[in-house]
């Protein structure tokens, strides 16, 4: 572990850009969860995955950026052995756990029995995909970012292997929290999955690594929620340095509403969801206009579960999805509630496709066409 300055903090000014590659996994529920694995299927096959130098995520992206990591050394030694476990290892464990509804279980949970909500999202996801493995099992080589909100701070809190925390409270260098608490409260999403505590020692955090909030009870009390809610799409913690950046957006288009809830809570919350609207298009707007001016020598591509795939020229024609089934698959709720296996097939077929469609457009041409879909009875 290096004691040196992350240059990725948030608000410390820093631009430095390396040569060197990342991939954003965005929130959205299962619907991100499992349209990923398309993603991530494509990206092994087309040997960028094992490239990346860092896998930032939030919300749902952090579930199967939990499963990938902890697959990511096996995959490694298979891939030097000539094999391809990647569904095997990723795509099955994730799937496993898209047939189960954690969201209402927990809520339940939380209600009739000791803990909170957070605790019991925690469990199940310990229970059905990353078992007793902390931060530390997480691999080297690779830096997977598990990021979530800082109630308190207002910032975005990160875990890693090499550190937690955010900047204005500090960090906890090599910390052992379980990758279920990190990854809970990566996709603790409001109102009734969050906040997540995490509760930590005196002296945890690291003195001097903070800036105006180093003291209790921010360093002893952490309270946590989504990371979507401050960037939904894990841009953050790569943009300020990675110069070749993929992102992977499967968050939900906001629908129009012709009579809008006027109670007080509801309307509350669709006032909240134009507000997360217009903060994701924003980051969109920027992405986007970044890598076609190519200012800093900027590529890469993004591509999101709503992207029309006539928008990419050089799409597979063998990989043709109509827009009206992406955009059913786009409109999924945002849930942990049991996915059927069709429309878990279906999402992962346009994640495989709209991603391919994008990487060969915009950042390699040469890449062969892949021959079919993942499952090619589950066209979308």
């Amino acid at each position: 572990m290096s004691d040196a300055p992350d240059p990725l903090n948030d608000g410390d000014g820093t631009s430095l850009l390396l040569d060197d590659e990342a991939l954003c996994l965005s929130g959205g529920g299962y619907r991100a969860m499992v349209f990923h694995l398309g993603t991530l299927w494509r990206l092994n096959e087309a040997g960028i995955l094992p490239r990346l130098s860092r896998i930032s995520s939030v919300s749902g992206g952090s579930i199967t950026a939990g499963a990938l990591a902890l697959a990511w050394d096996r995959l490694a030694a298979a891939r030097a052995r000539g094999e391809d476990c990647f569904e095997e290892l990723v795509v099955r464990p994730v799937r496993a756990l898209a047939g189960r509804t954690l969201d209402d279980r927990a809520i339940i949970g939380g209600i009739a029995l000791p803990g909170s909500i957070g605790d019991h999202v925690a469990a199940e996801y310990r229970r059905h995909l990353f078992g007793d493995a902390t931060l530390q099992d997480l691999p080297d080589g690779v830096r997977f970012v598990i990021n979530a909100t800082n109630v308190q701070s207002g910032v975005l809190w990160r875990f890693s292997k090499p550190y937690m925390g955010d900047y204005r409270v500090g960090r906890v260098f090599d910390p052992d929290v379980p990758l279920a608490k990190a990854v809970a409260a990566s996709s603790a999403f409001p109102p009734v999955l969050s906040p997540v505590d995490l509760t930590l020692e005196e002296g945890a955090i690291r003195p001097g690594s903070g800036t105006d909030l180093e003291r209790p009870p921010f360093t002893t009390e952490v309270v946590l929620a989504d990371g979507g809610i401050y960037d939904n799409m894990g841009l953050e913690t790569v943009w300020k340095q990675f110069r070749t950046v993929y992102v992977s957006d499967a968050g939900a288009a906001m629908q129009a509403e012709e009579e809008p809830k006027r109670d007080w809570a509801r309307h509350a919350y669709r006032v909240l969801d134009l507000v997360d609207s217009q903060v994701r298009s924003l980051r969109k707007r920027q992405v986007v206009a970044a890598f076609e001016a190519g200012t800093d020598g900027r590529r890469g591509a993004y591509w999101g579960i709503g992207t029309p795939q006539e928008r990419y020229a050089n799409r597979s024609p063998g990989l043709f999805c109509s827009a009206e089934a992406t955009a059913e698959l786009a409109s999924v709720p945002t849930r942990l509630k049991r996915m059927d296996a069709r429309t878990q097939e279906r999402l992962i077929n346009w994640g495989y496709a709209v991603c391919d469609a994008a990487i060969r457009t915009y950042v390699d041409p040469g890449l062969p066409q892949p021959a079919a879909f993942p499952y090619p009875e589950s066209r979308p």
